[in-house]
């Protein structure tokens, strides 16, 4: 069985029910959609999903288990529980224990705009199937400063398989116990070095995935440039119809916001009347089902940047520093 994944608790709760609605529309009601729960709290989605049948919290304990246990051991002197504030990220590796033969994993904040089928087919090929742009900035995956780096990964597997943990689709079974204590170890032996040390899974899972020199395929890479299309919230230039968004004609295959921080998100579905990019589309989404509920704004519209010291802009290119 095939499927799709995502990670949330109640904090990201609105960006959620969007996507699930996003999923819905575009992949049809009966596609099984996986959530792994970042943390305990998750009170508001479990009453959610109840209304979506197609939709199940995983529950395995000892999946969850295991994959804290090589979070911790894997970046113990990078992380730490009860510090970090993004811990929990690293239990979408639970995807690689069940319940999907092939899945793609979809961040809580992004939106599904079109098929998913190109993905699912180039899995009978690759192990690993991605779709951004983020080889083009290693610095959010790799510690570029350090000279083992290019000991461990060649300069050319460097400069092409980097990639954002956001969207992804894998296969079931690729990273069993004695792989996951391989890499463990290789990372205590000093690799550990070579991740940059301002996030938590995305770097692991790239190294995770070129340390075993899986077989991966980026659709950015591939596709003709007349094709590809880009994928994130600090593009400008997409057009939107009929709720989809497209990229000089193409239609994107997906939607990141990332960088629009979950408060902001609950402030304006609270009906604060605050800009970010794309904002109308994700409302759309948000409300699909329930639109008598969707806020009504009255006030004027502020732009983040007019309630905070940074601009949402400014924090979500410091955090990606990409504009594709």
């Amino acid at each position: 069985m095939n499927g799709i994944c995502t990670l949330a608790n109640d904090t990201v709760y609105d960006q959620l029910i969007a996507l699930l609605n996003s999923i819905e529309v575009i992949l049809g009601s009966n596609i099984p959609v996986c959530i792994y729960p970042f943390d305990e709290h998750i009170e508001q989605i479990k009453a959610e999903i109840a209304k979506r049948p197609n939709v199940f919290i995983y529950e395995d304990s000892a999946s969850v288990q295991r994959w804290d246990e090589f979070m911790e051991a894997a970046a113990s002197e990078r992380l730490n529980r009860k510090k970090f504030r993004l811990y929990g990220a690293h239990r979408r590796f639970c995807a690689f224990d069940g319940p999907f033969a092939k899945f793609i994993y979809l961040d809580a904040d992004t939106l599904v705009m079109n098929s998913l089928d190109a993905v699912f087919q180039q899995l009978e090929e690759s192990d690993f199937v991605v779709y951004d742009f983020q080889f083009r900035d290693p610095t959010k995956v790799y510690n570029i400063q350090s000279p083992k780096l290019v000991k461990v990964f060649d300069q050319n597997r460097i400069d092409s398989e980097i990639f954002c943990s956001g969207f992804y689709g894998s296969k079931q079974g690729l990273f069993e116990q004695d792989t996951r204590e391989w890499l463990v170890a290789q990372l205590q032996s000093g690799d550990a070095e070579i991740l940059y040390a301002g996030a938590g899974e995305q770097p692991l899972l790239n190294y995770m995935v070129m340390k075993t020199a899986m077989n991966s395929y980026n659709l950015a890479c591939s596709l003709p440039d007349g094709e590809k299309t880009g994928c994130c919230v600090t593009s400008k230039h997409f057009e939107v119809q009929d709720n989809i968004l497209y990229d000089k004609g193409n239609r994107l295959t997906y939607i990141h916001y990332i960088g629009v921080p979950a408060d902001l998100i609950r402030r304006v579905c609270a009906g604060e009347n605050i800009e970010f990019p794309y904002r109308d589309l994700f409302l759309h989404y948000r409300y699909l089902r329930e639109p008598s509920k969707r806020p009504i704004f009255t006030e004027p519209l502020k732009s983040y940047g007019d309630i905070s010291s940074r601009s949402l802009l400014q924090r979500v290119l410091g955090r990606l520093r990409i504009n594709l």
